[in-house]
């Protein structure tokens, strides 16, 4: 199965191509233009070098958030396009699930793991997770993501947590957690902001799992409203 990958849900992205779970290269989008400029070119780039086509790809594995609102909808409305004109399937992967599953193989099974985004404006973007017994390398998500500051964040975790089981917090801005985790009593892990590759490995275990949409059916975890829907609200 040969799978591209895409994360625009930051001001710098990257994008994958995979076969199966094995990653084949990958490439990092610059933040000096507008994902909607550079998308589909450097998509093309790493195509042409692999010498694989766009009528190849049998899944189109993209973050659907949470994150930035504007690279978010510019990332999906592109998957949607591509997976409707070549007509294939679609793994719509959570951004979170993206950073914790960086360090579920330095965890034992079974261990819980927090993943966080900065969100701006005090607040992260967060998620718990425990890594699986099985074997896997997977992760089950408990609860919700939630948009909240960080001590809220943590606060909100099961009273266990930071006690008998494992717990880490995997980031990419340690510095928005970093008070908040130090009360805890946990550690950091900071992950790679390169999330194409992981977005392709979780897009791959979900079609396994027969876990994908069609381009209709895909839209954005954003969380948060965009600051244009807010202040329409409040007007």
């Amino acid at each position: 199965m040969l799978i591209l990958a895409v994360d625009t849900s930051a001001q710098s992205g990257s994008l994958a191509l995979l076969r199966g779970p094995t990653v084949l290269m990958h490439r990092v989008i610059s933040s000096d233009e507008p994902y909607s400029a550079s998308l589909l070119r450097e998509a093309m780039k790493m195509l042409d070098g692999a010498r694989i086509s766009f009528e190849e790809i049998d899944l189109f594995a993209v973050n659907a958030g949470p994150g930035s609102f504007t690279g978010l909808r510019v990332g999906l409305t592109t998957i949607k396009g591509w997976a409707e004109v070549w007509g294939k399937p679609i793994a719509a992967v959570s951004g979170l699930e993206a950073i914790a599953i960086q360090i579920c193989g330095s965890v034992a099974p079974g261990s819980l793991i927090a993943a966080a985004i900065d969100a701006r404006r005090g607040q992260i973007f967060g998620a718990l997770f425990r890594s699986r017994d099985d074997g896997s390398g997977l992760l089950d998500r408990l609860g919700d993501e939630v948009l909240a500051n960080a001590d809220e964040f943590l606060q909100s975790l099961p009273p266990h947590v930071g006690g008998d089981d494992v717990f880490a917090l995997a980031c990419l801005q340690p510095e928005a957690v970093q008070p908040a985790i130090q009360r805890l009593g946990s550690r950091i892990e900071v992950v790679s902001d390169v999330l194409a590759p992981f977005i392709g490995q979780l897009g791959y275990a979900k079609a396994r799992r027969g876990d994908v949409i069609d381009a209709l059916h895909l839209d954005a975890n954003y969380i948060r409203r965009s600051d244009a829907e807010m202040n329409w609200k409040s007007d």
